[in-house]
């Protein structure tokens, strides 16, 4: 025999708005969720691409460097290095624009930037999900918990006595939508918090990656730190 007090009893005893919030709550639940695998999936494939890094400078060409990257065209690594060797090749080509009168180091440095902005930007798609999830479904549940008081408070006042079985629907319902937002919200937080040191991390990587790629353009040789004009590239490095 079906419990009365099981989540199929609450769910059929809730009104529009109890059925509503658990809905929300739901969907809110599969974005967070479908965000953390995705975001998860992408930078363990970025991982696997950073392995080529070194290998990239042991390359006897720039072709054999790129190969060594991986064939993923959207890997911030591979985008990197060709938007500084198109940099470079624009620079020599096109000397009567405007920016051919700027100082080469200058235009690489503006253009390796650009691409580190642009990769932060593709690595940041979806973590506005997990963060308005995180802080928002903890309230959505209390909301459903307090109307789930308001009914048991309803159904006192109807039957003119506190008994249990006039009260244990709505306080189960109330019980559960906040069981269920703070189910929503801790993964949503702690995906949030993961993916964002996973994000810096490739961040700091690409920002060392460029200032070598700068040298190499530059002076046909990487270099481990970064001098002069490139210490540009890192002024925006937690902006």
């Amino acid at each position: 025999m079906e419990s009365p007090y099981g989540l199929a009893s609450l769910w059929a005893q809730g009104d529009l708005l109890i059925k509503g919030v658990a809905i929300m709550l739901l969907i809110m639940s599969i974005a967070s969720w479908w965000v953390i695998v995705v975001r998860a999936w992408g930078l363990w494939r970025l991982r696997k691409s950073s392995q080529g890094l070194n290998d990239f400078w042991h390359a006897q060409s720039f072709a054999e460097g790129l190969r060594t990257l991986g064939e993923d065209r959207h890997s911030p690594f591979r985008h990197l290095a060709e938007e500084g060797q198109a940099a470079l090749d624009h620079h020599t080509n096109h000397k009567t624009d405007l920016h051919g009168h700027l100082p080469l180091a200058d235009w690489l440095t503006a253009c390796l930037r650009g691409s580190i902005d642009e990769s932060a930007e593709r690595l940041q798609r979806g973590l506005a999900i997990l963060a308005s999830v995180g802080s928002t479904s903890p309230f959505i549940g209390l909301f459903g918990t307090v109307w789930g008081i308001y009914h048991a408070l309803v159904g006192i006042g109807v039957s003119g006595q506190a008994s249990i079985d006039k009260v244990a629907g709505p306080v189960g319902e109330a019980l559960i939508m906040t069981a269920f937002g703070l189910a929503v919200a801790i993964p949503a937080v702690l995906g949030y918090n993961a993916l964002t040191r996973a994000n810096k991390g490739v961040l700091n990587k690409l920002h060392r990656f460029a200032h070598q790629l700068h040298a190499y353009f530059i002076t046909g040789s990487p270099m481990q730190a970064a001098k002069g004009s490139i210490s540009k590239l890192s002024s925006r490095k937690e902006g």
